[in-house]
C-alpha cells in the first residue's frame, strides 16, 4: 500500500503529512530529552570552560555547581535545550527523511541499495547543516548562561543582550564549530543507526520488521540508537570543546585549540559526554519512533528498497 491509515485519514509515505509527522516526532523527542539532561549539559560546559575547577570528576563537579549556584543553577540554559534543540531535532529528523528519499529516488532502487552508505552520509549532512542554522542562536545564549552566572536570566534577556552588543555575528559566532561537531556526529549517527537496524534484524531478531511486534521493533530502535550515539560522540568531542571555549573565552578556532591542547580536545569531558549522549540519543529515537508507530507509520532504519517493500 502507498498510505498509512490514521483515523479517518491516510498518511502517504513521503507526503507532506508524513514529513509533518516526522517534524513533530523530532520536535518532541529532541526537545524533551535535551531538557531532561540540562544539569549534565551544564556540568559538561563548565568542565570544558573551567577544567581546573571541575577536574575531580562527575560527582565532584556536581558538588561544585551545587555549592556555587544552588539547585536552580543546575538548570541554567534549560530554555536553549528545550526550544533550541527541539527546533533542531524537528528539522534534522524530518529533513533527513526528505533528503534520503530524494537521493534514493535520484539513484534508483538498485543504486540506492548499493550506495546506501553515501546516501545516508549525504542526507544526514544536508539535514544537519540546515538544522544547525536554526539551533546556533539558542546555543550561543545557552553556553553563556551556563558558564557565565551573571550573564542573563534566560533566553528572553539573553538574546537582546547579545544582539545589542554583537549583532548577528554574536549569535552565529559558533556556527562553523557547531557544523564541525554536529555534521560528522549526524553522519555517523544516522548511518550507524541505519546499518545497526539492519544488523540487528538480520543477526539477532532473524526475521523481517514486518513480522515483528511493535515492542520488538522499538527495542531494535533503542539498541541501534545507543550504538549510533556512542559512535557519534567520540568523533564530535574535539569540536564540542572548541565551541564551549569560543563562546566563553572568545578568540579564533586556532586560539581555542591551543588553549585546550591536542589531548584535551579528544579527552576533556568525553566520559561525561558518552554517559550523556548515549542515553539521550536512545531516548530520542525511541520517542521519535513511538510517535511514528502511534499513527501507523513504520519505525526508522533500513534501506529505501526495504522500506518500499515493507509498505507494499
Amino acid at each position: 500500500m502507498d498510505a498509512i491509515q490514521w483515523g479517518p485519514e491516510e498518511i502517504a509515505l513521503f507526503s507532506s503529512k508524513y514529513y509533518a509527522a516526522c517534524f513533530a516526532g523530532g520536535l518532541l523527542s529532541a526537545g524533551t530529552t535535551h531538557f531532561l539532561v540540562t544539569p549534565f549539559d551544564n556540568l559538561k560546559v563548565n568542565m570544558q570552560v573551567h577544567p581546573a575547577k571541575y577536574s575531580g570528576g562527575i560527582l565532584s563537579g556536581f558538588g561544585v555547581l551545587w555549592k556555587e549556584r544552588g539547585p536552580t543553577g543546575l538548570w541554567r540554559g534549560w530554555g536553549g535545550k528545550l526550544y533550541g534543540y527541539g527546533a533542531q531535532g524537528a528539522c534534522k529528523f524530518s529533513l533527513y527523511e526528505f533528503f534520503k528519499h530524494r537521493y534514493c529516488d535520484a539513484a534508483g532502487p538498485e543504486n540506492s541499495a548499493t550506495y546506501r552508505t553515501p546516501i545516508y552520509f549525504a542526507a544526514s549532512a544536508c539535514a544537519q547543516m540546515i538544522a544547525d542554522v536554526v539551533l546556533c542562536p539558542f546555543e550561543s545564549i545557552k553556553v553563556r548562561l551556563q558558564a557565565q552566572p551573571g550573564f542573563a536570566k534566560g533566553l528572553i534577556d539573553g538574546f537582546p543582550k547579545v544582539y545589542s552588543a554583537e549583532r548577528l555575528p554574536g549569535l552565529y559566532r559558533g556556527l562553523l564549530p557547531l557544523w564541525s561537531r554536529n555534521i560528522p556526529f549526524a553522519m555517523l549517527m544516522f548511518t550507524s543507526f541505519e546499518h545497526s537496524v539492519d544488523l540487528i534484524y538480520r543477526n539477532v531478531v532473524k526475521k523481517p520488521r514486518s513480522e515483528c511486534s511493535t515492542t520488538t521493533t522499538l527495542l531494535v530502535t533503542c539498541g541501534a540508537a545507543y550504538i549510533s550515539g556512542i559512535t557519534g560522540t567520540v568523533v564530535s568531542n574535539p569540536a564540542d570543546n572548541v565551541i564551549s571555549s569560543l563562546y566563553n573565552k572568545g578568540g579564533t578556532v586556532v586560539q581555542a585549540i591551543k588553549r585546550i591542547g591536542l589531548v584535551g580536545l579528544f579527552t576533556r569531558s568525553l566520559p561525561l559526554r558518552i554517559a550523556l549522549v548515549g542515553p539521550v540519543v536512545t531516548m530520542q529515537w525511541f520517542i521519535y519512533d513511538s510517535v511514528k508507530v502511534s499513527i501507523g507509520l513504520p519505525t526508522s532504519g533500513g534501506t529505501y528498497v526495504e522500506e518500499e517493500s515493507s509498505a507494499s
